[in-house]
């Protein structure tokens, strides 16, 4: 599943952030798990989820031995697979153009 529509006009590694909570919705993940599923390096992924962290779209629980970082729930789609697996012309430009 992926972020909504109106969440996906962030940097690339913030997006892949928020797609990879969002399967992960009910669970969360941690960091080793985050980073395995964003592919990125552990500056680029601090900086993302530093960013989501100010924006208030990621909720971050430190209640256990590991902190389980969860998306928040304005960043659900509210029906699942709907819209959200359309992909943009903007979307699609980005994934064959190299900016």
């Amino acid at each position: 599943m992926r972020a909504k529509r109106e969440y996906r006009d962030r940097q690339s590694t913030e997006v892949a952030v928020l797609d990879a909570l969002v399967d992960r919705a009910d669970d969360g993940m941690g960091i080793f798990e985050l980073r395995a599923a964003v592919e990125a390096d552990i500056d680029e992924l601090e900086e993302a989820l530093s960013t989501l962290k100010e924006d208030d779209l990621i909720v971050v629980e430190s209640e256990t031995s590991e902190t389980v970082i969860k998306p928040a729930d304005r960043v659900i789609p509210d029906v699942p697979n709907e819209e959200t697996n359309e992909q943009s012309i903007g979307e699609w430009l980005r994934e064959r153009l190299p900016f």
